[in-house]
């Protein structure tokens, strides 16, 4: 299991499209991947989890990945965070 910990630059944090962009990536991969804020962790492949956290700019998240390719999947989802999620 590999996590990380990045914080969220873009303007409107991981909400609607940044979001999309953000569930694409972690389904290209094999790994169960989540994403947790405030002790709240959510299936990083699920719209609605994702969305659910609220996820603004400035904000700190954990990513965590469990399999075969987690640390693939950890660095390219934080790799396109701090990309600024195609904004």
């Amino acid at each position: 299991m590999i996590t990380r910990e990045v914080s969220i630059t873009n303007k409107v944090g991981l909400h609607a499209r940044p979001a999309t962009f953000f569930i694409q990536k972690a389904n290209s991969y094999k790994s169960v991947i989540w994403v947790e804020k405030d002790e709240r962790r959510v299936n990083a492949k699920s719209l609605l989890g994702i969305l659910s956290l609220g996820i603004s700019q400035g904000m700190n998240i954990t990513i965590i990945a469990d399999g075969q390719d987690e640390t693939e999947a950890v660095d390219g989802l934080a790799e396109l965070i701090n990309s600024g999620l195609a904004e």
